[in-house]
């Protein structure tokens, strides 16, 4: 199933090395200084010679992690400290400890693209090359991505407290409560539509080669679908899937989008004199009048992780009921989610049985707030012991709302003799309704990586399988009701029932 995904051209694989190519030479600025450098070897090795401050030593010193890492140079920029008071104060408590320097003091600091791995190893080695200059530049984003990630998630929790404590609020305070909670809400929505606001994360979906050139390809070699239709993209970002429309032959595109970036786009369609097929709004779909009333087809790029993550198919489908013709399409117009059982003992004992004893302290406590939260993450194909089981596929062109929550039994034909320690959650996308050409792509564990990895559910006990078995299961999925955007999955496997966030 994973042979058809679309390979990259020629002329694309050369745009992407030398997008990548330019990132190779951002500026950085020193720590302690107005001084520019090149590199983050020049950066450490400046700050040295000239600061007396060594960075890697710092790191060896206080053992940090990848957390107190990117704290400590988020307090250095944050604070502006001198290098004489930052080793006066690394003497004592750590003055960066606090939450509040994980939060990025310079955007797209490339001093926090690196981890602390990254920081030993180059210690052995900073002349003419560092490690740390080596490093593969899909895996320095990678990792910037996840620790962004953190710190979102981070900043997500204290507003799911500030909505829990409204929540448990008197009731007594009656309207007051209500709007306060509504105000929340609406807080966490504009929140959602700000974070697509910002440059990286489409960068981060356009260099997804599985995910666009699929959209692409789909439109590109089912052109007789476009000829002469009017298209709604909804969610449409940059514009690339609308101007993908516009070239299929589409009359006209009309694509939306409630983040900043809209204007962006609208840049880009004048500058690829697309202006006269495609009309750009900015606003939420549900809340707008487009200047149509059917349209024929409807194209977007709304799946997040575990597929259903970020609730943004809602949106789809109310523009499919109030937008769409008769025998109108919407694409992609099948989806199906899937889950496998997990034998990586390794991984589970580094993040499970960690917490029995840290440091030669008891922190067993911690099982219980690491299990739940699922983890979005690249699952090593030969760590998978079964065959796939799918749990829930989706008709975009009928399903309803209410049916995107849903529980279902199923069943995992074990392949290895083994334990399993966690379930993977992957999905598979299909243009294929009306079309001559069918596309299709997948996330699972053993086709090419796309920004959306796969979810990993980690048991908190692992359960002893042999190959040739069943292990049957249980799986409810559901919208959290303190923010709609969220899922709570809830897993049954082996008579041990385990709720699951994905936020």
């Amino acid at each position: 199933m994973c042979d058809d995904v679309p390979e990259l051209s020629d002329s694309d694989e050369e745009q992407w090395q030398s997008m990548e190519e330019v990132s190779e030479h951002t500026t950085l600025q020193c720590l302690f200084c107005d001084r520019n450098l090149t590199s983050v070897s020049e950066t450490f090795q400046h700050c040295k010679a000239d600061h007396g401050v060594d960075i890697l030593d710092l790191v060896q010193k206080h053992k940090l992690d990848d957390y107190g890492y990117i704290k400590m140079i988020n307090y250095i920029r944050t604070t502006k400290c001198s290098a004489e008071s930052l080793l006066l104060a690394s003497d004592g408590p750590l003055p960066w400890d606090g939450d509040e320097y994980m939060k990025p003091a310079l955007q797209d600091d490339p001093l926090l693209q690196i981890d602390v791995e990254e920081l030993r190893e180059a210690s052995g080695g900073m002349g003419s090359s560092s490690a740390a200059d080596q490093v593969n530049v899909e895996d320095r984003v990678q990792r910037a991505e996840e620790a962004l990630a953190r710190a979102m998630q981070d900043m997500h929790k204290l507003k799911l407290l500030a909505q829990g404590l409204v929540l448990n609020a008197d009731t007594s305070h009656g309207p007051t409560c209500s709007g306060a909670i509504a105000e929340l809400r609406e807080d966490e929505d504009e929140a959602y539509f700000s974070s697509y606001g910002h440059y990286s994360i489409h960068e981060e979906m356009l260099k997804d080669k599985v995910r666009t050139e699929s959209y692409r390809d789909f439109m590109y070699r089912n052109m007789d679908v476009f000829k002469d239709k009017v298209v709604l993209d909804v969610g449409c970002g940059t514009g690339i899937l609308s101007m993908f429309a516009a070239k299929a032959g589409a009359k006209k595109v009309i694509a939306v989008d409630q983040s900043e970036i809209i204007y962006q786009a609208m840049d880009i369609v004048r500058s690829n004199n697309l202006e006269d097929t495609i009309t750009l709004i900015k606003g939420r779909i549900e809340e707008i009048d487009l200047p149509v009333e059917k349209v024929d087809i409807i194209i977007s790029e709304w799946m997040g992780y575990f597929l259903l993550f970020e609730s943004m198919l809602d949106s789809v489908l109310y523009a499919r009921d109030r937008y769409l013709a008769d025998d109108g399409l919407v694409f992609p117009d099948r989806c199906s989610i899937s889950l496998a059982a997990v034998g990586d003992t390794q991984k589970h004992n580094d993040r499970i049985a960690f917490w029995e004893d840290v440091y030669g302290f008891k922190m067993t406590c911690m099982k219980k707030a690491v299990i739940p939260e699922a983890v979005v993450e690249v699952l090593k194909p030969e760590t998978v012991i079964s065959e796939s089981a799918v749990i829930k596929t989706i008709d975009c062109g009928s399903v309803s709302v209410s049916e995107l929550e849903f529980s279902v039994d199923f069943i995992l034909k074990i392949t290895a003799s083994s334990f399993c320690t966690a379930i993977v959650g992957y999905f598979d996308i299909f243009f294929h309704k009306c079309c001559g050409n069918k596309v299709m792509f997948s996330t699972a564990p053993n086709c090419t990586k796309t920004h959306w990895k796969q979810t990993v559910f980690l048991l908190e006990s692992p359960v002893a399988v042999k190959a040739g078995e069943d292990l049957p299961g249980h799986i409810s999925v559901r919208k959290n009701r303190k923010d709609p955007r969220a899922l709570l999955i809830t897993l049954n496997i082996a008579g041990h029932k385990q709720t699951y966030s994905l936020q």
